[in-house]
């Protein structure tokens, strides 16, 4: 048996979501100067994020997907232990595993201070010399080259760490509901046996 219920782990994310919600729509500097944001972000030299000086319409947008989906969160547990614990959870905590897992992935290792650009491409530096957020990195690292997309927003330090605090957070929410998971089907054979006996379905 788990040491804390995979109930209480999903009830604390969800309320880590909530409180997250709040300061970024409030207070978006109280989240990126956080010590852990500092610490990792300094730990793999991951640029800092210039867009939480202010709240912002992102932010304000921000906050609410992780309003919305700490409340959505909430109310699964709601539900008996079978539907929420193995059912939902038991396809939801793998699913964002994974995808909170690439995200860190994609964070760190296509970000400017990755490993994977220390070579030097004088036409990749030339084209991009005049890109606004990227000129410091380039001098830096003359090698990386910014995704076309939009994914260099998703390469910052607070966006890192929050994502890496929730591939910790879903493991150990996943392990947790591995561990739980013969014993919520045993009690719920013992009370569907205990209604048979007693005539009531």
């Amino acid at each position: 048996m788990a040491l804390i219920s995979s109930r209480t782990i999903l009830t604390s994310l969800s309320l880590f979501h909530l409180t997250l919600s709040f300061l970024f729509l409030t207070n978006p500097t109280a989240i990126s100067d956080q010590s852990i944001v500092s610490l990792l972000g300094d730990s793999l030299a991951l640029p800092p994020s210039r867009s939480f000086d202010v709240p912002s319409p992102a932010l304000a947008f921000l906050s609410f997907l992780l309003a919305f989906l700490a409340i959505s969160d909430l109310a699964t547990l709601s539900y008996p232990d079978e539907i929420s614990l193995i059912t939902h959870w038991g396809t939801q905590a793998p699913l964002r595993v994974s995808i909170c897992f690439s995200l860190s992935i994609y964070s760190f290792f296509f970000s400017p201070s990755s490993p994977i650009f220390y070579h030097h491409d004088e036409s990749a530096k030339s084209r991009f010399v005049n890109h606004p957020n990227m000129h410091q990195a380039l001098n830096n690292n003359p090698g990386y080259v910014p995704s076309g997309w939009g994914g260099d927003a998703l390469k910052n330090r607070v966006f890192f760490t929050f994502v890496f605090v929730e591939t910790m957070a879903w493991f150990w929410t996943w392990v947790t509901l591995g561990e739980e998971q013969q014993g919520v089907l045993a009690r719920a054979a013992r009370e569907r046996a205990k209604r048979r006996g007693s005539g009531s379905f």
